[in-house]
């Protein structure tokens, strides 16, 4: 598992490089929001395709897939058109001049890393070779739950 899970860091770097390199065009690194939820879906991908894909790490890629999509296509909506976010126009300031190589770092790496450092749950639920049973069908349970509560405070 741990392999596994060392295994899809770079992935996870290279995406937020790739979403930096579109920022600095922008001029906007708010697209980070939008990034945040696909680096988990990236993650959940990269653990079913380089472990031992069972029936549950398919499961999590779907849950996490839905989730993620959701999300990230909200998110990209929201932001559409729009100035860059206030708390990004303060690290902006704060961090002037050679605030856009500073982001690659500061804001792009670091959710990378974070989102990284909290897939490991998922890394390990991937790797089990168990059936699926009442406890996964709980989970499947709880995550519709918390996805009909979610879609309703948007």
């Amino acid at each position: 598992m741990l392999q596994t899970w060392l295994h899809a860091l770079p992935f996870l770097l290279g995406a937020g490089f790739l979403t930096w390199l579109v920022s600095v065009q922008l001029r906007n690194v708010t697209i980070v929001d939008t990034l945040w939820p696909v680096l988990f879906i990236l993650a959940a991908v990269t653990y079913a395709a380089t472990g031992p894909a069972g029936p549950r790490a398919w499961l999590l890629v779907a849950l996490v897939g839905l989730w993620g999509a959701r999300l990230a296509i909200y998110l990209a909506w929201r932001n559409f058109g729009h100035d860059e976010d206030r708390r990004y126009q303060a690290i902006r300031r704060r961090n002037e001049p050679n605030f856009a190589l500073k982001s690659l770092y500061l804001i792009f790496g670091f959710q990378a890393v974070l989102a990284w450092v909290i897939s490991l749950p998922l890394a390990g639920a991937a790797a089990g070779d168990a059936p699926l049973g009442w406890l996964d069908a709980a989970g499947v349970a709880a995550w519709l739950v918390g996805l009909v509560f979610e879609a309703g405070g948007d």
